[in-house]
């Protein structure tokens, strides 16, 4: 391998301006993200305000139909994720080894623990809506199609997917929101003491 050959290295060894550029672009990008992590409902607010402004700009320019149908799918699969166990039940069945979640009131408390994350959900529905956003710019994503199909088509797959997903959740006994561990109150203190 001769001298220059390796990704973003310039002839003498030194990462080259562009490379550095796109680096420090993407820590300083990191960067926002960490700082954003505890801010949850800021988060989402700012991801629905987006959200808006999609759907307004989609109504007034009367088009890119497919686009939004696709990003509809995409943030169905990712709220599917999000709903999802990390380790799917229905393959822990056959194998007793592993962490299960649990199926009696009076088994050990394991937290839910999600196949995609909260603060993972909120970044790729966030980029979602921002990359159908870029994509209205364009006029080759505009598809002329019957949009009250795709309507129709997105409701069925929302409704065929949810009964799906209700119907793991039932089987298997999960709920996939969990506030912690619950705490039970021992026997009332009467305030008696025995006379010896």
């Amino acid at each position: 391998m001769s001298e220059g050959d390796s990704i973003g290295e310039s002839v003498h060894g030194k990462p080259s301006l562009v490379y550095r550029f796109f680096s420090r672009l993407g820590q300083i990008y990191q960067s926002w993200l960490d700082k954003s992590t505890p801010y949850t409902a800021v988060r989402w607010i700012v991801t629905l305000g987006l959200s808006f402004i999609y759907m307004v700009r989609v109504y007034l320019l009367q088009g890119w139909y497919i686009v939004t149908y696709a990003l509809g799918i995409y943030h169905l699969n990712l709220f599917i994720a999000f709903l999802s166990p990390k380790v799917d039940p229905s393959l822990m069945e056959d194998s007793d080894d592993g962490p299960s979640l649990p199926t009696r009131q009076n088994e050990e408390f394991r937290p839910f623990i999600r196949r995609l994350p909260e603060f993972k959900f909120w970044h790729s529905a966030t980029k979602g809506i921002l990359v159908a956003m870029a994509c209205t710019f364009f006029e080759a994503f505009n598809v002329p199609v019957f949009w009250p199909i795709l309507v129709m088509y997105f409701i069925m797959l929302f409704c065929i997917t949810m009964k799906r997903q209700i119907k793991h959740m039932i089987k298997y006994r999960y709920i996939p929101f969990t506030h912690g561990k619950r705490k039970y109150k021992g026997k009332e203190d009467v305030g008696k003491t025995f006379a010896s």
